[in-house]
Order: C-alpha cells, then sequence, then structure tokens
C-alpha cells in the first residue's frame, strides 16, 4: 500500500474517534452545568475547553463560558479548526483519498455522517437540542465502526484503521484524566480520597465508562478506583491497557502482512510491557500526573513511528 493511503485511512480514523470523544466530553460537561449554580457551571464549561486543550485560541475569540457559546465553539465554530464539524470535513476528506481501498458501506458511512452533521450543525446549537446533536455524533461514528468491523477484508488497510483508532483513543483516555483529575481536585492532599460522586461521574461519562464501572463497583464513586479502571483493566474499550492491547495486536498483523518487524513494533512492545508491569499503587507512588505525560509522549512517539516506518505522506 502507499504510504499516502495509508496515512489517510489512520487520520480518517483518528478524526472521527477525537470527533466521538470530543461529544462524550459535551456531554458530561452539559450534565453537570445542568446540576450546578451559574458560576459553577461556568467553571464545568471552561474545563470542557481546557480538556481539549482550546483554552488560548476559545479566550482570544470569547469573553465567558456560557453553554452555548462553548458548544456551538467546539461543534461548528468556522474559526475553529479543531470543531467536531471540521474533523468529519478532515475524515471524509482522508477517506476520498483512500476510497479505492475502503468498502462502499465504510466509504457511505464517512460520507454520510459529514453530510448530516452538515446539515444538523448548519444552525446554532441551543440547550434545547444539544443532546440531539450531541447523539448524532456517537451515532455516526458508531455507524462508521460498524461498517469497518463488518465489510473491511482483514489485510493492512484495517489495520492502519484499528491503529489510528486506538492511537486515538489512549491519547483522549489519558488526556481527559489528567485533565479532569487534577481540575475536580481543590488539593493535591485530596489525591485518592473520596469526594463528590457526581464529579468523578462525570470522568467516567467523558469516557463512556459511567455504567460498566457501576456494575464493577456497586454504584461507588472511588477517585483511585476509576483512575485504575480507565488505565489498567483490560476489559473496558476505552482503558489505556485494552488500547494498547489493541494496538500491538494490529501493528503484529502489519508485520505479517509485509513479512517483517521494524523499529515501531520494538517501541510498541517496550510501551506495553512498560505498561502492563504498572500496579495502580506504583502509578500512584510516582504521580498520576507524571504517569500520564509519560504515557502521553510514549504514545505520540509510536504514532510518529508508525509515520515514519511506513513512510506516511502529509
Amino acid at each position: 500500500m502507499l504510504g499516502r493511503t495509508a496515512n489517510s485511512i489512520f487520520w480518517m480514523c483518528r478524526y472521527l474517534e477525537r470527533a466521538e470523544n470530543t461529544a462524550r466530553l459535551l456531554d458530561a460537561g452539559f450534565r453537570m452545568s445542568l446540576t450546578r449554580a451559574s458560576d459553577a457551571a461556568s467553571e464545568e464549561w471552561r474545563s470542557v475547553i481546557v480538556t481539549l486543550g482550546q483554552l488560548e485560541h476559545y479566550d482570544s475569540l470569547y469573553d465567558g463560558y456560557s453553554g452555548p457559546q462553548v458548544c456551538n465553539y467546539v461543534l461548528r465554530d468556522r474559526e475553529n479548526p479543531s470543531s467536531v464539524l471540521s474533523m468529519f470535513e478532515m475524515a471524509r476528506t482522508n477517506a476520498r483519498v483512500a476510497r479505492s481501498s475502503l468498502t462502499m458501506e465504510v466509504w457511505e458511512a464517512v460520507n454520510e455522517g459529514w453530510m448530516t452533521l452538515k446539515d444538523i450543525l448548519a444552525r446554532p446549537v441551543r440547550e434545547s437540542n444539544l443532546g440531539t446533536v450531541l447523539s448524532a455524533i456517537r451515532r455516526e461514528s458508531t455507524l462508521f465502526r460498524g461498517a469497518t468491523y463488518g465489510t473491511m477484508l482483514r489485510n493492512d488497510i484495517y489495520h492502519f484503521a484499528r491503529a489510528g483508532t486506538f492511537i486515538e483513543r489512549a491519547d483522549n483516555t489519558a488526556r481527559i484524566l489528567d485533565v479532569k483529575y487534577h481540575l475536580l481536585l481543590p488539593s493535591l492532599s485530596y489525591v485518592g480520597s473520596s469526594l463528590d460522586s457526581s464529579q468523578w461521574d462525570q470522568v467516567l461519562r467523558s469516557l463512556a465508562g459511567d455504567r460498566v464501572y457501576s456494575w464493577l463497583n456497586a454504584g461507588q464513586m472511588d477517585p483511585r478506583g476509576i483512575a485504575e479502571f480507565l488505565i489498567l483493566d483490560w476489559r473496558f474499550p476505552r482503558s489505556l491497557a485494552f488500547s494498547y492491547e489493541q494496538l500491538r495486536q494490529q501493528l503484529a498483523e502489519l508485520a505479517l502482512e509485509y513479512g517483517q518487524e521494524s523499529d515501531v513494533h520494538v517501541l510498541i512492545g517496550n510501551t506495553a510491557h512498560w505498561l502492563s508491569e504498572r500496579t495502580i499503587d506504583s502509578i500512584f507512588e510516582t504521580g498520576l500526573h507524571e504517569f500520564l505525560i509519560d504515557f502521553i509522549d510514549r504514545n505520540q512517539a509510536v504514532a510518529n513511528a508508525i509515520a515514519e516506518d511506513y513512510r506516511f505522506i502529509a
């Protein structure tokens, strides 16, 4: 496969995964804002912008953090190159480049998803229809994943697609956990203590893990337990452990496909081993923030190595 095609497939999946995670983060912020007084609600919306890493750009355009203003900026603002609508458009652009490598169902899922959101987001989003918009984003991302899983040949095209998904998912989970964990703590002395359960429910909702975690823990919210669940529980599809096991498998399949391993296979093996040796106690001993920053750097190094070893062309 041409490096340019592999690059397009890889990034198509990264953009769609990022769009879905953004929608889930907005949904969690919206739910929290409904339970807070006006000033506290504003801080909830600000935390969404901080988590997305867009605070500086947002502050250059707007004053204050009202719900409608934040939602429209994140979802559809023409001044925001990282809006959800822009992500779907970039995913579609990449799908068009690689169209001959995709099944009809996958192409239609991406194309129709973009057209659906373009129509829905043609008008400003209001609080009354925010839930409908966010559900549509999640639905379109799910339809794409279903089409990919159900119709794609398990060859290098599929493996690049899944690698893009899990690189992005791991990055998003680590960033959401890092930023949210520290935003929710009034003091570092509270690390590992029992805090407002609704706040920690927000962290889990941001990663679609609230119901599953509740099943496993009889509904009790514990910051330390949540961190362990999102980092080390291999059963949860958005945990770091699950994402890296899946990523390792996809790269192993690529090595079989091409008949050789490269530098990225050594790197992913080292990173997967480093992660598997961690316990929640060792993570807290060294510092949760330090661990997550280390992981994000390692994850980015793997993404860069994939691009270099397989000759991606931007």
